[in-house]
């Protein structure tokens, strides 16, 4: 099983409630209607970073997201937040 996370840097504190208004109605649902994750979490640190992390049974799956779907969502990602914020992607494997 893999873990796909991706990590926000808030570079401007004050987007933080926009952020996670998109991310908890909007942008997180969108990506578990692709069909491609078991399941998906929002979540924030103690630090004010944030990090979405989805659960994907195969790598199949995984390569059918980023193709097919992660385009579309990165691009309306993008224009909510233009600017202000750093992203970072990272894929998990389970080990135990």
């Amino acid at each position: 099983m893999l873990s796909y996370e991706v990590t926000i840097h808030l570079d401007d504190a004050s987007l933080g409630p926009a952020l996670e208004r998109y991310m908890t109605t909007q942008h997180v649902a969108e990506v578990m209607a692709t069909g491609c994750f078991r399941d998906g979490r929002f979540e924030r640190s103690e630090s004010g970073e944030y990090r979405s992390r989805y659960t994907v049974e195969t790598r199949e799956d995984l390569d059918r997201y980023l193709a097919e779907h992660a385009p579309r969502l990165r691009t309306d990602f993008q224009q909510h937040f233009p600017a202000g914020l750093r992203v970072s992607r990272a894929v998990w494997e389970e080990v135990v």
